[in-house]
């Protein structure tokens, strides 16, 4: 059992496949016990995501499964940070720190209050600028670029 922490490039992954997929079905099969965090934007980068890459690879009716399928999910298998003041203004902060774009600074943000409680979280992404920005944080990271 570990706790990670995953970016939306990361949850993505458990519905469309990628090179991370199976990784990421690994870490959320129930039998491995893992607690599985998120930020609460995930929601809408997931949304915006898949509504751009509609045409030509995923139908109107994939979408909207994927998505019942995800938010199915969000409310049994994942644990939600929410998004608050502080957790923004510490976002604003990282952003300038790393160079990183706004929903990049907001999931290590929301990674770092995770971490907070339990340094052994692990963050998750396939965004190398936001794995570097948690490294450099402190935060043991996994690149789901990499193979397995």
């Amino acid at each position: 059992m570990a706790i990670y922490f995953l970016d939306s490039s990361a949850i993505v992954m458990r519905y469309v496949q990628h090179q991370g997929t199976e990784r990421i079905r690994q870490l959320a099969d129930p039998v491995a016990g893992h607690f599985l965090y998120f930020s609460r934007i995930t929601d809408v980068e997931l949304t915006s995501a898949l509504a751009r890459c509609r045409p030509g690879r995923l139908s109107a009716d994939q979408v909207s499964a994927i998505l019942g399928r995800f938010r199915k999910d969000m409310a049994q298998d994942y644990r939600v940070v929410e998004i608050t003041a502080p957790l923004l203004q510490r976002a604003s902060l990282l952003a300038d720190a790393h160079g990183l774009r706004a929903n990049d600074a907001i999931q290590l943000s929301a990674a770092l209050v995770i971490h907070s409680l339990d340094p052994s979280v692990i963050v998750v992404s396939a965004h190398p600028e936001l794995a570097a920005a948690a490294a450099a944080e402190g935060l043991a990271t996994e690149d789901l670029n990499q193979p397995g």
